[in-house]
């Protein structure tokens, strides 16, 4: 901790050393030179590595061209006061721009050292503590909380000290005997087909009397009726991997003030981004630059927060505060605030040991971010970490981030509007000409890129962000100002899972970026013209129409995003390499099982064909080869959808036919044996793509979904023709998981 302290204290006079250094006014030539000197040398330090001191003195080149930028924008480029039709909107753009460069200093300060935990040390069985898992639920499909409910059974852990608890917010008393009989007879159903569930796999089923407090409420309740010393918590879409424990619990014994040990969250399916432009088998997913990166900076100022699921939580911290927060509607950053702030510690395991479900269409995707949003205004508002007692220094710098970064739509929304108001109003808001803008703001913006690529290159490509951000900013500025105005309001709603389209689709939210991407190509056509007939206004005209096109350029790559592509995939698939053995008409195949879904698998035969004929539809027996000595082979019935070839040779979809037990025994087998199979998708996808290539594939891959996006406009009230369903897939009723 004194080591911590004094690293804060160098940071704290290090940044005001700097900015001595940055208020020294110059020329605008030797500005120039000087940043492009600066940017050589972030290219050479680039080089040299991205650890340790050169990591410190990359930050430290960008800082200094940051340092300038804020420096000439603050003295030389604000519209006289005595001109209040330029100075409003001029001064509001000027703070969100200091806003950004607030939100780059405290991010720098976080990601600049992060941490690399080593592995838990392995306990003995006596050593290990007891521990219960949770895992809530509301509405969600029996099916999936059959897989997770058996993947947590599956774990590897010491007999008798591990229980599993189906915590179930669908079949309450209050549910149960609700006024409108259909909903009641559904909870009571919903309740026995549970508890028998539970009965038959060896889980515990807990209800409770009303529900309050969503999910921290849930959760609270089940504390008095548990007594495992350490509570592991799973989402109902979340099943965890053989070794969860093992790479979590060893933590706890080396520092008995651990309250939490968590871990990356994985998913084996896209987000409607991902989805709607074809990366998710090729890009980084949005979330691996938090859990990648932000965590671990997080984690070196004992900073990391508890995130919902695929967490090892101290039941005697969590007694102690008094369970679970649930003042915002995002209880796991709230209960983990409170916990640092009563001298309890955090720390980040970076190896994805669960597998998950996003939500399929962009609607529930906003949704999602919607009430996240909410949440951590309420946070913001209502138990600022500013003047949060109990925390230290970097710890409120930490949650300030977490909290802070969700005022993205205002400044998003304001770079959208603000070269429109010149462009079509010739409202000077932005004093400067095009020298000053080159030597300024565009070796600016080449540092920030650079620094974004340098830091994060590895789990973003560039862009990215900005695409992510604008397509959340449209709905979630609405989320900000809701809380604003009533930090109390907003309630916790479930986001939407397992959904379908059986055609393709604009999204019923698409509206808004059609008419934002018409009112960008009308600007760039009014600039064009304007630059054309009004030479004396040229060089700002120039600025305007560059900004205005960057802008245009992500709003059409937006229009893909809201364009929905099919999805009758219910049952995901993960890629995985497990040996066995099928037997289809008598005939025993060797085989190797290379995806596998809660409905059926992928196989491939180790001879290179397979002795029985094309015929589907027959019935047949798949055993399933340990993953580790010791362990039983497993068993189940089958049937042969399918045989196919493709680009390895030939392979067979097969789906199981079993009961429900054998069903998801398998599949907890087979998909949740270990995590290598998912820190291996993890890692293919992780391919640095450089600033210049980034942007290059941006424009490319905006051009395409400008007229993809166009055409489904064009489609709407046309019968769409059926998509082909994907092979193997199994579907299973729609559900919502509450998150």
């Amino acid at each position: 901790m004194k080591s911590d302290k004094l690293i804060f204290a160098v940071w704290i006079l290090s940044s005001l050393v700097l900015a001595a250094l940055t208020m020294q006014p110059v020329g605008t030539g030797v500005q120039l030179t000087t940043g492009l000197a600066l940017l050589w040398a972030m290219i050479l330090v680039w080089m040299g590595g991205r650890t340790g001191p050169w990591r410190l003195a990359f930050i430290g080149l960008a800082l200094t061209i940051a340092g300038r930028y804020v420096y000439w924008r603050t003295t030389s480029t604000l519209p006289s006061i005595e001109d209040p039709l330029n100075f409003i909107p001029g001064f509001i753009l000027y703070v969100m721009e200091m806003f950004t460069v607030l939100m780059l200093c405290i991010s720098l300060f976080i990601v600049a050292d992060p941490i690399e935990r080593a592995p838990a040390p392995r306990l003995s069985d006596d050593d290990t503590p007891t521990v219960d898992v949770f895992i809530p639920t509301y509405n969600e499909d029996k099916a999936m909380l059959a897989t997770t409910v058996s993947a947590a059974l599956a774990m590897d852990y010491p007999a008798g000290k591990l229980k599993v608890y189906l915590l179930d917010d669908g079949g309450t008393d209050q549910k149960c005997n609700a006024a409108d009989p259909v909903a009641a007879h559904s909870a009571r159903s919903r309740r026995a087909e549970l508890m028998a569930l539970c009965e038959e796999l060896g889980a515990h089923y807990l209800t409770r009397e009303r529900n309050l407090s969503a999910k921290a409420g849930n959760m609270n309740a089940a504390l008095p009726k548990t007594s495992g010393e350490l509570i592991a918590i799973f989402d109902a879409d979340h099943g965890p991997v053989r070794e969860f424990l093992t790479e979590t619990v060893g933590h706890f014994h080396e520092d008995p003030r651990l309250f939490l040990v968590q871990t990356p969250h994985f998913f084996l399916n896209p987000d409607p981004i991902e989805k709607n432009l074809s990366t998710f088998n090729r890009m980084p997913s949005e979330n691996e630059m938090f859990y990648g990166i932000i965590q671990k900076g997080l984690d070196k100022w004992n900073g990391a927060f508890f995130c919902g699921s695929a967490a090892v939580i101290s039941r005697a911290a969590l007694e102690e505060a008094g369970g679970f927060d649930g003042v915002s509607i995002t209880e796991d950053c709230e209960t983990a605030l409170s916990l640092h702030a009563r001298g309890w510690n955090s720390r980040y395991v970076d190896k994805p040991l669960i597998a998950g479900l996003q939500p399929e269409t962009f609607a529930s995707f906003i949704g999602q971010r919607s009430r996240w949003c909410s949440g951590m205004m309420q946070i913001l508002l209502l138990k600022n970490p500013l003047f949060k007692r109990g925390l230290s220094g970097p710890q409120r710098i930490a949650y300030l981030s977490s909290s802070l970064f969700w005022l993205f739509p205002l400044t998003r929304l304001t770079f959208i509007i603000a070269p429109l108001l010149y462009t079509f109003f010739s409202m000077e808001i932005y004093e400067a000409n095009i020298s000053e803008f080159i030597a300024y703001t565009t070796v600016y913006m080449a540092a920030n890129m650079m620094m974004q690529n340098y830091l994060y290159g590895k789990v973003r490509w560039p862009w990215m962000s900005e695409l992510y951000e604008y397509v959340q900013s449209v709905y979630l500025v609405r989320s900000i100002f809701g809380v604003l105005l009533n930090p109390r309001k907003p309630t916790f709603n479930v986001t939407a899972k397992g959904q379908t389209l059986e055609s393709k689709r604009l999204s019923e939210l698409a509206l808004p970026y059609f008419v934002i991407f018409a009112v960008l190509v009308i600007a760039t056509v009014v600039t064009a013209w304007r630059w054309y007939h009004d030479p004396a206004a040229s060089d700002l005209l120039l600025v305007v129409g560059l900004w205005n096109l960057l802008n245009l350029a992500v709003a059409g790559l937006a229009l893909g995003v809201v364009s929905e592509r099919v999805e009758r995939r219910h049952a995901q698939r993960l890629a995985v390499s497990r040996r066995g053995a099928v037997r289809i008409d008598g005939k025993i195949e060797q085989v190797l099982i290379e995806d596998v879904s809660a409905g059926g698998a992928k196989l491939r035969p180790l001879s290179g064909r397979f002795s029985f004929d094309r015929a589907a539809e027959k019935s047949g027996h798949l055993a399933i080869s340990p993953a580790k000595p010791g362990q039983p082979i497993l068993h189940v019935p089958v049937t042969l959808r399918r045989l196919g070839h493709d680009d390895k040779g030939v392979s067979a979809g097969i789906a199981f036919t079993g009961t429900e037990i054998e069903n998801t025994a398998v599949v907890a087998s087979i998909m949740y044996a270990n995590g290598d199979p998912l820190d291996g998708f993890r890692q293919r996808r992780r391919n640095p793509v450089g600033v210049l290539t980034g942007t290059l594939r941006m424009l490319g891959l905006s051009l395409h979904h400008v007229v993809r996006g166009i055409s489904y406009l064009a489609r709407i009230g046309q019968p769409d023709a059926p998509a082909p369903e994907p092979s193997g897939t199994v579907v299973h009723a729609t559900v919502e998981v509450r998150k």
